[in-house]
Order: C-alpha cells, then sequence, then structure tokens
C-alpha cells in the first residue's frame, strides 16, 4: 500500500502543476463585454418579454384625415399671413379650436398674446423696436 502511495506521489510531482489567474470577462457591453453581444442579448431579452401594453396601438401613429390636415394647413397658412401683416403694421387675432392669437402694435412696441382655449394658460410675448414699413 505504501508502495502505491509512494507511486502516485510520483507522478504528481512528475506531471507538475498548472495553474493561471481567472479573469472576469463580462458578456453584457453595458458592462464592458464585447459589443457584437449586443445584438443577441436584445434578442433574448425580446423573446422573453410576454408583456402587451394595453393602451398600445399596433403602429403608435394614426394618419390624420384629410380634413384635419387641410385645417392644419389653413391655420398655418393664416397664421404667417398674421404675422407678415404685423411686419406691415398691421393688427390682428386669429381665434382655433386649440389656442387664440391677439397681435397688438403699441407704438413700435409687438404684443403678442396667446392663449390656450383648453387648458386657459396664457403666455405673452413682447418684441421691442418694430419700425412697420414704410413704402
Amino acid at each position: 500500500m505504501k508502495m502505491i502511495l509512494k507511486v502516485a506521489a510520483g507522478l504528481l510531482l512528475a506531471t507538475g502543476v498548472a495553474a493561471s489567474e481567472l479573469v472576469y470577462q463580462p458578456v453584457n457591453p453595458n458592462f464592458g463585454g464585447n459589443p457584437l453581444n449586443g445584438s443577441h442579448l436584445l434578442g433574448n431579452a425580446q423573446a422573453q418579454n410576454d408583456y402587451k401594453d394595453p393602451e398600445a396601438s399596433s403602429s403608435g401613429y394614426e394618419r390624420p384625415s384629410d380634413l384635419e390636415r387641410l385645417t392644419s394647413s389653413l391655420q398655418s397658412r393664416l397664421l404667417s399671413q398674421l404675422l407678415a401683416d404685423v411686419g406691415a403694421g398691421n393688427e390682428g387675432s386669429i381665434v382655433t379650436e386649440d389656442f387664440a392669437i391677439n397681435i397688438v402694435d403699441d407704438q413700435g412696441v409687438l404684443s403678442i398674446l396667446i392663449e390656450d382655449i383648453n387648458t386657459g394658460e396664457v403666455t405673452q410675448i413682447e418684441v421691442d423696436g418694430l419700425v412697420p414699413d414704410t413704402f
């Protein structure tokens, strides 16, 4: 028995023992891992996610109707014309479903009053030094 132990100990010493340092290598690219793992990890996460938002529609975007687009375009055009008229020294106002704009020129001080009709919030913008175009 002693002989077998000596032979086994001799074989262990003769083969030598090799060891190396253990180095932690993260997998997730957010924590220093290989960036090529990102799409794989995201795909796995999305495959496991079975939560569906009940409030979300299929695409999240609803195309406006032709009437809504025409109304928006017309409001934009009227507002642009109103602001162009102010440059010529004219005053004016515009009221839509969502807001009311009142523009007043008080001796070179342009005052723009914007009221959100839905919330009642009012914003006032004043611009000093307005000189109407004279031809």
